[in-house]
């Protein structure tokens, strides 16, 4: 029974990583996760190691990505603020999408009043714009990494409530559903075994793509100084204080934001094929392309 619901794990995976753009945002995320896990051992240089006689020195071999105003190795910041940006992004979508998950989950399960008090909560959290929002919330809570987390997890609490209220309202009158219901199956077991299974494509796809949200609105919130505070390394912070230096040393300010540039992207790549390989028209229609074009590429070998 093991193999055949690995089978199409395994394939929807090779499908996935067929695709050229996937698989090297795939690569990248990959190399990323593994720079912020080993980021003591890879850095060059602590994040704060400052060295007055090397200040605002050019890209070299002594410094790769150059020094900032205080002498500090860019690249070994630029390093250790990988850490900072997954980990907020991982921390605040996880909260999104449990919190997001639970409210679409009930609200479109049961509807009426409980639908109507749930997505009038979420429409209040969406008529502010998302960095507006999450000011607001640290403006409550203070500035500082932790409450970048909440805040950001609460600003995209309502994005996943109402893409998992859709899905559920598609699944909810299915056939194997109503007779679960009928046999007298649990609303808990209906909702937790039968339709959030079902449900969970659109959920994993908003997912990556909230994920590279959340990496923009960490950096944005250190930017103004209301996320990471320094001494702490941050890509947001670093972009902050190297921009009064951007005639005079740019690589203090390229650097940190080619890395958030890089992450974005290709967390939003990843989505894309995520998309592609989940939505049932999408597969079949990279399936029958792969299968033409490697016809085409075996007439043509011989």
């Amino acid at each position: 029974m093991a193999g055949p619901r690995r089978r199409p794990s395994l394939a929807g995976l090779r499908l996935l990583l067929s695709s050229p753009p996937s698989a090297a945002a795939a690569v990248v995320l990959v190399v990323v996760v593994l720079v912020a896990l080993f980021d003591d051992q890879i850095a060059p240089a602590g994040a704060n190691d400052v060295d007055v006689a090397q200040r605002l020195q050019p890209p070299g071999p002594g410094h790769w990505f150059g020094t900032d105003d205080l002498g500090r190795d860019v690249l070994s910041r630029v390093v250790l603020g990988a850490k900072v940006s997954l980990q907020v992004g991982a921390v605040a979508v996880g909260f999104s999408l449990v919190a997001g998950v639970l409210v679409g989950l009930f609200a479109g399960f049961y509807g009426r009043w409980v639908d109507t008090v749930l997505m009038r909560l979420m429409d209040v959290l969406f008529a502010f714009p998302a960095i507006l929002l999450a000011i607001a919330v640290i403006a409550v809570l203070g500035p500082g990494t932790t409450n970048a987390m909440i805040a950001i997890g609460i600003t995209y609490t309502p994005v996943f409530a109402r893409v998992t209220r859709s899905a559920v309202l598609g699944v909810r009158e299915t056939v194997y559903v109503r007779a679960s219901r009928s046999v007298g199956a649990p609303d808990l077991r209906l909702l937790f075994r039968h339709v959030l299974p079902n449900a969970a494509p659109p959920v994993i796809v908003q997912t990556s793509v909230s994920l590279a949200f959340a990496v923009l609105a960490e950096a944005a919130l250190s930017f103004v100084g209301l996320g990471t505070q320094p001494p702490d390394p941050s890509w947001g912070r670093m972009l902050s204080e190297g921009r009064g230096y951007i005639d005079l040393a740019w690589w203090i300010a390229v650097f940190p934001g080619l890395a958030i540039v890089l992450l974005v992207l290709s967390f939003n790549l990843l989505g894309d094929g995520l998309r592609d390989v989940l939505d049932p028209q999408q597969r079949s229609a990279l399936q029958a392309g792969r299968r033409t074009f490697g016809g085409r590429r075996g007439r043509g070998s011989r």
